[in-house]
């Protein structure tokens, strides 16, 4: 584009570069280590496997698309799932086994194209899917919100919340530039300071303490943990991997929007989602959440104008070595709970209202039937928490539930049912 400040394959003078790469850091940040507090795994991990899957992406496309790959929201209920039912090892493993489903379709994509992903996944699928996955967090962010470690209500803790939530809203509808994408970074943080002076002055609220930081080395490995393998878990994850192809489907075509470049032809969408899939499985190998394409960061770039894989690049390599920074992983893990769940409310929602959002964009019809059909059976199955269980042999039991039981269900209504089915009567 004529207007561009650094191109994708330009690099910048070293001055510039460094700041503009912890520009994404910044970005990247808050999201990345949210998801493995809610999840229970480690933060450290997070940082080094979201950096270095976005080396990888890089190199696997080419070093032709910027992109920074980071936690994804989208796999938290499979993560608290399966991770509850069999232990996070496993959960790791079905990442592993999403990792590869990407894989596969990345090479049927190369041999036949996308118009078969229309067919499978139609916005109304996809809407109703994104909209279950936001809202079955729903409770998980409103007892973080609002109870303490036993599960009894706090008013005080509430009011960390509310705190924290209105931050990030006003950062996010009224702050300009470069603070309008880290909305909930700065959310985080202010919820902190919050916490930690009215903690001076309220016995209440003291909940941070800094004993395990001051205990913590400077540097040392992130803690990693293996996958385990199982059926459920990875049929799971690739149930719910299908919202999140598709998802990258979009961020996609929105960062080829912003930079002016096809990246469905080149590199092409096969080489993106395979850079995709290696990051997610390469980060549950170590013990981090599965990886996606960040929005923020493409914000970033629509607002700076700079392109470049390579201030990308720098980002990702920050991202490792704050990895390896103990007492930063130390910090983290002093985040409030209720901060946490400030945060929570809005990114939970943000991401049921994008479910909306694909939904009228793509002009969905809800006077159909049909549509009307298939979308309030996904909600109810999905919101409702829907299982379907039955043994298999004597020691091995199958179970589909909650969002993957409602993206099959819904797939397979979107297949079966006829689209001459009439409108629904005003």
């Amino acid at each position: 584009m004529s207007h561009s400040i650094i191109g994708v394959n330009e690099r910048p003078a070293l001055t510039r570069w460094i700041p503009l790469s912890f520009q994404h850091v910044f970005a990247m940040f808050g999201a990345t280590v949210l998801v493995p507090m809610l999840t229970g795994l480690s933060p450290s991990a997070a940082l080094f496997t979201a950096g270095s899957g976005t080396l990888l992406y890089i190199l696997i496309t080419g070093a032709k698309v910027p992109a920074f790959l980071g936690s994804s929201f989208a796999f938290i209920p499979a993560l608290i799932g399966i991770g509850g039912a069999y232990g996070m090892e496993y959960a790791l493993g079905g990442a592993v086994a999403a990792g590869v489903f990407y894989a596969i379709v990345a090479a049927i994509i190369k041999v036949s194209g996308t118009a078969w992903l229309d067919r499978v996944l139609p916005p109304v699928v996809i809407g109703s899917v994104i909209i279950v996955i936001g809202l079955n967090l729903a409770p998980t962010a409103m007892g973080m919100a609002m109870n303490d470690p036993d599960g009894v209500y706090s008013l005080v803790r509430l009011s960390i919340a509310a705190f924290t939530l209105l931050v990030a809203i006003i950062a996010t509808i009224f702050f300009k530039g470069f603070f309008n994408v880290i909305p909930i970074l700065i959310g985080l943080v202010s919820g902190y300071l919050f916490t930690l002076i009215m903690g001076m002055f309220f016995p209440a609220y003291k909940l941070i303490s800094f004993d395990a930081v001051a205990k913590a080395p400077w540097f040392s490995l992130p803690t990693f943990m293996a996958p385990k393998f199982n059926l459920m878990a990875a049929l799971t994850f690739i149930v719910v991997s299908l919202a999140t192809i598709c998802e990258h489907l979009g961020d996609v075509m929105v960062t080829s929007r912003v930079v002016g470049e096809d990246f469905y032809k080149k590199p092409g969408l096969h080489r993106t989602l395979l850079g995709d899939g290696v990051a997610t499985a390469w980060a549950a190998f170590w013990g981090g959440p599965p990886n996606t394409t960040y929005g923020e960061n493409i914000g970033v770039m629509a607002i700076t104008r700079v392109y470049s894989v390579w201030v990308i690049g720098g980002a990702a390599v920050i991202a490792v070595i704050l990895s390896l920074i103990t007492k930063v992983g130390a910090i983290i893990q002093t985040i409030p709970t209720p901060v946490m769940g400030g945060i929570s409310m809005l990114l939970f929602g943000i991401i049921a209202s994008s479910g909306l959002r694909t939904i009228v964009e793509s002009g969905v019809d809800f006077k159909c039937k049909r549509n009307l059909t298939i979308s309030s059976v996904i909600m109810v199955i999905g919101i409702g928490g829907g299982t379907l269980a039955f043994n298999i042999g004597k020691d091995l039991k199958f179970q589909l539930a909650g969002v993957a039981l409602a993206t099959v269900v819904g797939i397979t209504l979107n297949l079966v049912l006829p689209k001459t089915i009439d409108t629904v009567k005003e």
